[in-house]
């Protein structure tokens, strides 16, 4: 997902998926050395498996020492673009939504760290026939809107047929795509249903056109999470959706704050994922990354109950913070699954050398600088990430040899091309660390032979301005982790030419005939170890055609206060586990 836009679980193949999977976690990360910095290269994947119906029974499992009560604060660079889940495909909009949104399976965690996929608002994770085309799920009896109203079926079927209305143009595709008879429907404002929904009393039953295994785990993205039929306000959803989880929306203030309170409507025995600990959660937007480290190095007032969905350590802090063995304390450092890289708009720059040129050029090492160093990343020169099962570690355009780029051999290839001189639009974000990036991407670029111009982008609306199909640029940082436990998860959305559109995330609009070709078979495999080949393959595939400019595998280093309770990962939405949390006494 992107920034990335889904953050996400890492898996083996299509069967393995249907019975357990794997993913990147810090306890399964070695050191790199002497510095004592977690190596992705290194990291080992931990089982993740299907839950039982025991396992999908709430209460969550208490947190060791919590208590309830108090306020627990954020500080972040900017707002969410958006909070219909239909429209959510972005990993910080997911996580911050967890407390307010349920979907009908989930990723429960345990107390230490593991994760089990789990019925969330079903009684169990789904019962699969057929093959893989049929999945049913049953709904928990005594789940209720913030209103006090009970989720009905017709809610239910409701959340899945309003994901084909036109309005819904940014979220993951993959339901609309595998319903049969999805090719047509419009959506229910018409008053028409879609006949591959079956409703049977407390049982809904979804009929695919494909085999898939994983359409439980597929179903735990937020961008499934449910919405209420009467209270759907269609695309003013977006600024206002309604809670079924702990919390409800208190107050909001595009662009400033957003408040979540208590709904009282919530019983923990039906919810197996959250807890409930603090009172309030108050989000706070606007801080870049020295304001907000600067203020949690302080640790200060309100700011010792503070975390961040989105802000990291500054790199301007990184050797500070984490040589300092107090303030380290404070640090939840964890390796990610994701890997950032900038797509090369294929409409625009058609030729290979060229593209290829853009590779050899690339600063990888004075952007990992600018990020502070190894203890953030590590250069990458593939698209999957090393943690990802299928993963090949190949370099085509020289990252290990020459980690600050090679100018000269990328202005021979611009020579060959005829196109020294060539004008490249770049988008970034605007905040400090991507301004500092842009500035040293188009020294290089122009010590290569480019003519570079740079384009600031509003950060609330960056994915959704490099969605579009008939965009201004050339080159745009985006980033991605697998949706769900499969590798599909990564090349479908990304790479194939079946997923070029507005608000789509194929945004190097790749459509080459071979690679969509590999991409389906390869998703037909059902031999785990083939099918990670296979897409290792793709992966090389898509290098060969110079899509995209590799550039890092992130590791995590998240600051908070003091006085913030129990601060681990979220491996199924790839934050801090925000319902895990509590503010000390």
């Amino acid at each position: 997902m992107s920034f990335s836009r889904r953050n996400f679980l890492i898996a083996t193949g299509v069967v393995a998926a249907s019975s357990s999977v794997l993913s990147a976690c810090s306890s399964g990360s070695k050191s790199s050395g002497h510095d004592n910095v977690p190596s992705v290269s290194d990291s080992k994947a931990v089982n993740i498996p299907v839950g039982t119906k025991a396992d999908s029974t709430g209460p969550a499992p208490e947190v060791k020492d919590a208590v309830k009560g108090g306020t627990i604060y954020s500080l972040d660079q900017f707002d969410m673009d958006h909070m219909d889940p239909a429209q959510i495909y972005v990993s910080t909009e997911g996580a911050i939504t967890v407390p307010i949104m349920r979907g009908l399976t989930g990723y429960k965690l345990d107390e230490k760290g593991g994760c089990t996929l789990v019925g969330d608002a079903a009684t169990d994770a789904g019962t699969m026939k057929n093959g893989g085309k049929t999945w049913s799920f049953t709904i928990k009896d005594g789940i209720k809107w913030e209103d006090g109203s009970d989720l009905s079926m017709d809610d239910v079927r409701h959340t899945f047929e309003r994901l084909f209305a036109s309005f819904v143009t940014e979220g993951p595709r993959y339901v609309q795509q595998w319903l049969v008879g999805g090719d047509k429907y419009k959506g229910p404002y018409s008053g028409k249903e879609l006949d591959s929904i079956e409703v049977s009393g407390k049982t809904i039953t979804f009929h695919l056109t494909e085999a898939r295994a994983d359409f439980n785990y597929t179903l735990a993205m937020r961008g499934y999470s449910l919405v209420p039929k009467k209270h759907d306000t269609k695309e003013k959803y977006d600024k206002r959706p309604f809670s079924c989880g702990p919390y409800k929306i208190g107050d909001r203030k595009i662009g400033k704050s957003l408040t979540y309170v208590r709904n009282d409507h919530w019983d923990a025995k039906t919810d197996p994922i959250r807890n409930a600990y603090p009172d309030k959660y108050v989000f706070q937007f606007g801080f870049e990354l020295i304001a907000s480290t600067d203020r949690y190095m302080a640790d200060k007032g309100n700011d010792q109950y503070t975390m961040s969905i989105f802000n990291e350590v500054a790199p301007e802090r990184i050797a500070q913070v984490l040589t300092n063995a107090k303030l380290k304390q404070r640090v939840l450092t964890q390796v990610d699954t994701v890997t950032y890289y900038w797509p090369i708009n294929m409409t625009r720059i058609k030729d290979v050398k060229v593209r290829q040129a853009i590779n050899w050029a690339w600063p990888h090492q004075q952007l990992q600088t600018i990020r502070g160093g190894k203890a953030t990343s590590e250069l990458a020169t593939t698209i999957l990430s090393p943690v990802t099962p299928g993963y090949e570690k190949f370099d085509l355009y020289g990252t290990d040899k020459k980690p600050g780029g090679d100018p000269a051999k990328a202005k021979a290839l611009l020579k060959e091309a005829g196109k020294v001189g060539q004008k490249l639009v770049i988008a970034y974000q605007h905040s400090d660390n991507a301004v500092k990036s842009a500035v040293a991407i188009k020294n290089a670029l122009e010590a290569a032979g480019f003519q570079v111009v740079n384009k600031q982008v509003d950060k609330s609306t960056f994915y959704t301005q490099i969605g579009k199909v008939d965009n201004d640029f050339d080159l745009f940082a985006a980033g991605w982790s697998p949706d769900w436990p499969n590798g599909y998860s990564v090349f479908y959305p990304c790479w194939s030419g079946k997923n070029i559109g507005d608000g789509r995330s194929n945004y190097a609009q790749l459509n080459d005939p071979s690679v969509n070709k590999a991409i389906d078979a390869a998703s037909k495999i059902a031999d785990p170890d083939k099918a990670n080949k296979a897409w290792g393959n793709v992966d090389r595939q898509i290098m060969e055609l110079a899509a995209v400019v590799p550039d890092y595998h992130s590791i995590r280093n998240w600051m908070y206060g003091s006085k913030v309770g129990n601060v681990v990962f979220d491996a199924g939405n790839t934050c801090i586990a925000l319902s895990k949390l509590y503010a000390k006494k």
